[in-house]
């Protein structure tokens, strides 16, 4: 074979695999929306069933490991189990809503209701050997605010069905955090959801410290969906972890019950409401492009060991069934079904035994911030939120969609990327 035609071949083979490659990059993913509930279920069973069996059997504290990251600073057995048990809970309270059923979902979240409720039950025990601290040091109003979370996203599964006397020692466990104070950024977001949770049931709240909350997150706002945390802008996942989907239920409970003495002269609950709306669709829309063709996203910023509650705000947009019309349902759970199989569709972040283990995306302690330990991992949850879209929704019958990014990198049309001013 003469050299020119071996560079023909040549030429020939090499345009044959760049096209096999664009091709494949440009195929949707082949699994159906049935296909990935399934997997999500699976997947999010597999990160939070040690936290709610042990809970449930009185071996929580027994049995969670406490790693802890290089540089911690706190007491790990005081502060640990509420982390693990608030943040854990938060993300599986829409899908515990779900109506009953005896298919084999709904025969697991029943278990998983029957479990939670007698977990609750034994951690505000003081007699139970898992009775969570709420009472000593500043990290339980964080975690506090987590399972306040969780209650007003699954009133009917996780609140109603307790008894008087566990909702009275919840209730004396939430006040109980008013004699300490936090740090000065979205940690006002914590004291405010307490009290809007105590709000919610019908108990003595305080007005003040939601609206110092409100107050703050109205002057925090920098434009284009983004908060500062704090005085200082960071550029992290926090908006995401806490300040949009909390701000967005805060907002939405006090607009649902409204009280004449907590409203501000001046103030609109249902169009601050709205705005928040709009902004955490927004930033949901900035989460959305930043998930790789190959479902990789950025590692960035402080807390990512929280790994997938990076999604949160996304999970809830979905979940509100409020994504902008260039964002379709089936794009989001393509996207994050493809997230959740790299994060845990191995072992690589869990141990022997089940448990999270402190890293992004495998064992790396060396990532871990001065406050996280083994409990702190478990907001990994947050992104399983549209679960609690039923099964005959959009979001899981539409069929496979690519994302943006990954139509963006294959060349197809993709809506152009701009500011909002709102």
């Amino acid at each position: 074979m003469t050299d020119f035609l071996k560079q023909r071949v040549l030429h020939t083979v090499f345009l044959l695999l760049l096209c096999a490659g664009l091709g494949a990059q440009n195929k949707t993913v082949s699994s159906t929306g049935a296909q990935d509930r399934a997997f999500w279920i699976k997947t999010l069973h597999k990160i939070a069933w040690p936290v709610i069996e042990n809970l449930a059997n009185g071996t929580l504290e027994k049995n969670m490991p406490l790693e802890k990251g290089p540089q911690y600073y706190l007491t790990a057995n005081k502060v640990s189990y509420l982390e693990a048990v608030g943040r854990c809970f938060a993300g599986i309270a829409p899908w515990l809503e779900l109506p009953d059923d005896n298919t084999e979902e709904g025969l697991l979240r029943k278990k998983y209701k029957a479990a939670m409720v007698k977990g609750l039950t034994s951690a505000a025990n003081p007699q139970s050997p898992d009775y969570l601290n709420f009472r000593e040091g500043g990290q339980p109003i964080v975690d506090a605010a987590y399972l306040a979370h969780a209650f007003m996203r699954a009133p009917k599964a996780l609140w109603e069905p307790l008894d008087t006397l566990t909702k009275q020692r919840f209730v004396a466990e939430f006040k109980s955090l008013r004699d300490r104070t936090g740090a000065y950024n979205n940690w006002l977001l914590f004291a405010a959801m307490s009290e809007a949770f105590l709000r919610s049931v019908g108990e003595q709240f305080d007005p003040v410290r939601i609206d110092y909350a409100l107050n703050k997150m109205r002057e925090w706002y920098v434009g284009d969906s983004w908060y500062k945390d704090g005085d200082l802008f960071s550029m992290d996942y926090y908006n995401s972890y806490v300040i949009h989907p909390m701000l967005v239920d805060l907002l939405g409970s006090l607009k649902i019950k409204p009280v004449t003495k907590y409203n501000q002269k001046g103030y609109s609950v249902n169009e601050a409401y709205d705005q928040s709306v709009k902004r955490m669709v927004r930033y949901a829309e900035y989460l959305e492009r930043i998930i790789a063709p190959d479902g990789t996203y950025p590692a960035y910023g402080r807390s990512v060991t929280y790994r997938t509650a990076a999604f949160q705000a996304l999970a809830q947009t979905a979940l509100m069934q409020q994504l902008p019309e260039w964002v379709s349902p089936a794009q989001v759970r393509c996207a994050l079904t493809k997230v959740f199989y790299n994060m845990y569709e191995g072992n690589q972040n869990f141990d022997n035994k089940g448990w999270l283990v402190l890293g992004f995306n495998g064992h790396q302690p060396m990532m871990a911030d001065q406050y996280t330990s083994t409990g702190s991992l478990y907001m990994a949850s947050l992104g399983f939120l549209p679960l609690g879209l039923p099964a005959t929704n959009k979001f899981w019958t539409d069929a496979p969609a690519d994302w943006t990014s990954k139509k963006a990198w294959g060349g197809l049309p993709v809506k152009k990327d701009y500011k909002v001013e709102y």
